[in-house]
């Protein structure tokens, strides 16, 4: 993870794999990530609270924790 500064405008994406129940949703965002490298993960329902900031692999084994448990 780094602490690098998000900018200030970002299209987050919901994922597929977000729980259909509104309480286990996770949001992305794809064009940050295919512009720097960098993936941003937040809550859905903490838009304005803090996001990780992760490696191509470290998001990819948080895609396959996640859907591991689905």
């Amino acid at each position: 993870m780094s602490s690098t500064e998000a900018p200030r405008r970002l299209e987050w994406v919901k994922s597929s794999y977000s729980g259909g129940d509104g309480g286990q949703c996770v949001e992305w965002a794809p064009a940050h990530a295919a512009a720097t490298g960098e993936f941003l993960v937040r809550d859905s329902k903490v838009q304005e609270g803090p996001h990780l900031v992760l490696s191509r692999a470290g998001f990819a084994g948080l895609v396959a924790l996640a859907t591991s448990y689905s």
